[in-house]
């Protein structure tokens, strides 16, 4: 068995990140057609090549989530993506949520799905390669209506017993508790509710005797709502982000990964750039790095166009963003 230890801590190995290559299906789909892409399970495989199989990207990642489907899936070569993955040293994940529903009585809110019949399929996903994996659950802000406090315990519980399962299967975890960039509510609003979902996440594990030094946090960054005409100063965004992360993350916890989140590339590198230098600042104590997915991707896309022949021009448009979003992390 692999030493989960050591997993989480090679996940935030210095100037090292993760790619969330791990949209369903359904998502990849559509953020196919945003870019004129044809879509369908073949595009959707060549989308994965394209950024899996380019010389030099280990470098700069550590690992990639990777979604059900895509597990299975090789490259032109016939090499599976995990194989392919594992032989440049970047460790292979799985997200394995099952997507989210409406709460039972607060139809306005959400909660994750997935955790029936999870333990086989967590079996299946580490014989298949998969080191590590990913659970996202979702966070609502409207006013002081949203979140409810029933929405963020729900949502901590099935996060910890999510989180136990994965350690028992002898994969590091990744708890994902995102706080939307939808609606107009406050940097300062969304900072109290990244606080809020972090302390019911950790009194959870507490109680399923997760082991919180052997997982990871994936969390949002503090920003005004994308509704709000508000665009925070990169140096708002880390103080806000880095008091909220002090204030409810344990010290022992092996590092914490910050999710683009719908911010534009640009503003996904300042703002990371802005809150690693506060964090070295601070002596913050645990290791910082992205886990991006749109952010990494959205100009290789722009580039690509689904045509064979772009697919150079696809790929250096990607290890540019991908080398700007690294050296962030060192600003």
């Amino acid at each position: 068995m692999y030493d989960l230890h050591e997993t989480a801590r090679a996940l935030v190995a210095p100037g090292k990140g993760i790619l969330a290559e791990d949209e369903s299906p359904r998502t990849a789909d559509a953020r196919l057609a945003e870019h004129g892409i044809a879509t369908g399970t073949e595009m959707r495989r060549k989308y994965r090549e394209v950024f899996l199989d380019v010389p030099g990207i280990e470098a700069s990642l550590a690992g990639v989530i990777l979604c059900e489907e895509t597990l299975g899936q090789a490259a032109d070569d016939g090499t599976l993506f995990p194989e392919l993955l594992a032989r440049k040293g970047i460790l292979p994940g799985i997200k394995v949520d099952a997507g989210t529903e409406p709460l039972d009585g607060s139809p306005d809110e959400l909660i994750t799905k997935g955790l029936i019949g999870l333990d086989e399929r967590l079996a299946s996903f580490r014989a298949a390669g998969a080191r590590f994996t990913k659970w996202r659950a979702v966070m609502r802000i409207e006013g002081d209506r949203l979140p409810t406090a029933r929405a963020l315990v729900e949502n901590a519980k099935r996060l910890a017993s999510y989180a136990h399962l994965v350690q028992q299967a002898g994969m590091v975890p990744i708890l994902e508790p995102e706080v939307l960039l939808d609606g107009s509510h406050s940097r300062l609003r969304a900072q109290e509710v990244i606080d809020a979902a972090l302390h019911a996440v950790f009194a959870a594990m507490a109680d399923q005797a997760v082991d919180r030094t052997a997982l990871l946090v994936k969390t949002s960054m503090a920003l005004s709502g994308s509704g709000s005409s508000r665009t925070d100063a990169p140096d708002e965004v880390a103080e806000s982000t880095l008091d909220a992360l002090k204030a409810s993350v344990p010290a022992d916890v092996p590092g914490i990964v910050f999710l683009s989140g719908g911010q534009t590339p640009e503003q996904a590198t300042e703002n990371l750039a802005a809150i690693t230098r506060r964090a070295r600042e601070a002596g913050a104590p645990w290791p910082l790095t992205f886990s991006y997915e749109r952010a990494l991707h959205s100009e290789g896309m722009d580039a690509w166009k689904g045509k064979d022949e772009n697919i150079p021009a696809a790929r250096a448009a990607f290890l540019a963003r991908l080398s700007r979003v690294t050296a962030a992390l060192t600003a």
